[in-house]
Formats: C-alpha cells, sequence, structure tokens
C-alpha cells in the first residue's frame, strides 16, 4: 500500500490550472482513418468478426473445465458498429503524464524515444502476430489522483487541455489513437466525463477508467484500493454509446484497469453496446507467474467482452522476478489480450 501513496503523491499540489469543458480545445486528427473511423466505413462482415472473435478466444489453451468461458458472451452477442478496433487490431499503448517521470514512459523520456521505444514494441507485436495488425496509442493520464485534497477537497487534478492535446498530437506523430485514462479520487464519473466529451468527439480519443483510484466514504487515494461497480461501469458505456451515435463515430474503446477482485463488482452486469467494446486489462505487476495468475482469476474466470495485459517496465522486474513476460508467452492466453499496455 505504500507503494500506492508514493505512486500519488508525486503530484500533489504542483499544478496551478485544470481543464474545463469550455477550456477543452479540439485538435484536429487523422488517426482515425488508419484505426478505421473513415467517414464512410465499408460495410461491416460479421463473419470475419466471428471467426475472429473465436480465434481470439483461444479455447486450445484453456482447460477442459474452463473452457466454455470464452469468446465471452458480449464479444460473442454484441456485434459492433462498422469501424471497430477490436478484434481485428491489437492496441499496444504507452501510458503515463507528461508532468511526471514517476507515473510511466510517456512522462520519462524525451518525445523522440517514446516514439522510437513504441513503434519497437509494435513491430514486436506484430512479429508475433501478424494476423492481428497492432495499433500504437498514447495512453494519458488526463485526471490524476492526489496525495493533497485540493480546493474541493476531492483529491484528483484535472490536466489542461494543452496537455491533453499534446497526447492527441503525439498519437498524430505514430499514427495511433489517444486514450484518456482517468483516476478520479472522490469525484464521480458523471461530474467527470462530460468534460472530456470535446475530446471524445474526435473519432481517435478512447477512454480507460482506473477503480483503483476511485475512493468511496471519504477513503483518501492510498489508502485502499478503490472500485467500480457495474453502474458505474455502464454509466461510462452509455455515455460513450451517446457521444458516438450524435457524431456517427465508430465504436470507442473503453478499457477498466484491474487487479483484484473488489476493483470491479459485478462484472457479470457490465453491458457492452454497438458502439462500445469493452476491455478488461489486467494491471497488476510482479513476477510473470504472479501476473499470469492474476490474469486466470480476474480475466479468464471472469469474462466480460475484450481483455488487455499491462507490462510494467521496471516494477515487473522487481525481485524475485527476473524478466517481462514476452508476446509468445501472452499469445498463449485464453483469450489473447487485444490490448498492450507499458508503463
Amino acid at each position: 500500500m505504500c507503494l500506492i501513496f508514493i505512486y500519488i503523491i508525486g503530484f500533489s499540489d504542483v499544478f496551478a490550472v485544470e481543464y474545463s469543458k469550455g477550456s477543452a480545445v479540439a485538435t484536429s486528427s487523422t488517426v482515425g482513418q488508419r484505426a478505421g473511423a473513415a467517414a464512410a466505413p465499408a460495410p461491416f462482415d460479421i463473419a470475419s468478426y466471428e471467426r475472429k472473435v473465436l480465434s481470439n478466444a483461444n479455447v486450445a489453451s484453456t482447460s477442459s473445465t474452463t473452457a466454455g468461458l470464452w469468446p465471452a458472451l458480449y464479444a460473442k452477442t454484441v456485434i459492433p458498429k462498422p469501424g471497430a478496433l477490436l478484434p481485428f487490431h491489437r492496441i499496444i499503448a504507452y501510458y503515463g503524464n507528461f508532468y511526471s517521470t514517476k507515473l510511466g514512459v510517456l512522462g520519462e523520456y524525451p518525445e523522440d524515444v517514446v516514439i522510437a521505444k513504441l513503434q519497437g514494441e509494435v513491430a514486436k507485436w506484430n512479429a508475433a502476430d501478424p494476423s492481428t495488425p497492432a495499433i500504437p496509442a498514447i495512453d494519458y493520464i488526463a485526471i490524476t489522483a492526489q496525495g493533497s485534497p485540493g480546493a474541493d477537497g476531492k483529491y484528483r487534478f484535472r490536466m489542461p487541455a494543452d496537455q491533453v492535446n499534446h497526447a492527441i498530437n503525439l498519437a498524430n506523430k505514430v499514427h495511433g489513437i489517444v486514450i484518456l485514462d482517468i483516476q478520479i479520487g472522490l469525484s464521480d464519473l458523471p461530474t467527470e466525463l462530460p468534460l472530456l466529451e470535446p475530446y471524445l468527439k474526435q473519432p481517435n480519443v478512447h477512454l480507460a477508467i482506473d477503480p483503483e483510484f476511485a475512493l468511496h466514504n471519504g477513503a483518501r487515494p492510498g489508502t485502499v484500493v478503490g472500485s467500480y461497480s457495474s453502474a458505474d461501469i455502464n454509466y461510462a458505456i452509455s455515455f460513450l454509446t451517446k457521444i458516438t451515435q450524435e457524431n456517427n463515430l465508430p465504436p470507442k474503446v473503453l478499457i477498466i484497469h484491474r487487479f483484484t477482485q473488489n476493483a470491479v463488482m459485478g462484472y457479470q452486469n457490465i453491458r457492452p453496446t454497438p458502439e462500445v467494446q469493452v476491455v478488461i486489462d489486467m494491471d497488476g505487476w510482479g513476477s510473470p507467474a504472479k501476473k499470469l495468475n492474476t490474469y486466470q482469476q480476474f480475466i479468464h474466470l471472469q469474462p466480460v467482452q475484450f481483455s488487455g495485459f499491462k507490462i510494467f517496465y521496471k516494477n515487473d522486474l522487481r525481485p524475485p522476478s527476473t524478466r517481462l513476460l514476452t508476446p509468445s508467452e501472452l499469445l498463449k492466453l485464453s483469450p489473447q489480450p487485444v490490448f498492450i499496455q507499458f508503463q
């Protein structure tokens, strides 16, 4: 728990500006065309989608007692609108915040190094699985949990518009997509998500929500691991669904980070839509065996729609661990993760 507190407190009391819905400046994007967001996408091939979903389930790698869990119900029955990224592509994301060297790759290295490293990971995944083209992503923490309460006592800070737009511009440079990652502290999704709407109206901008830093009953970030209920997650799905419908956009991707049982409450009641593709991302760090076990418990055994896997360049090498998991190892999982995040 000490580690979580250090993670947050690095941001405390260092910002003087926040974005608001009125100040958010939406930048133009060419990324959507590569990621299937053209104004008039080709007719959706349902048969190809169903074949890819079955292949992604990787049922040959599962035990006989759990083989029936994947493909997940909603991966099979919720047919996405044209332009859907998943499961036809795999998203390879670099995570972080430009203000901090401690929260991930995006703030740790100069921009040219970030681009080169991200392109290298994309190339590795394309080589490991040519059947699923990899799309680079900038996974930017647009709201960070804080160690101090702030003016409104919500223990979170909203990044200013110029920083969010910098993430979008960086994604354009790598011909990729943007994921706005949010840690809401003591706030809530109905308060925070509308402020991101100008960005989410862009076809290449997607959303991630982090239960670890969604706190309840007045608990301060770093003292407990937070959670989202299925009602919270369904609110985010409904919010994104409305944006895609009103703006004639291709489906959005919604990523939910998870590494504990209580982080996602009522997973059976999460309801993806044709406009929103839901990814549950295994967000824990540690040795390969520990991470694979977490994936088995909270992803494989509790299916929603699609899955992701996070690699920590540093924390995954803390003793007794001596190495990072490889693409070939992750491709043996059921289901195969279609979202890979690097911190």
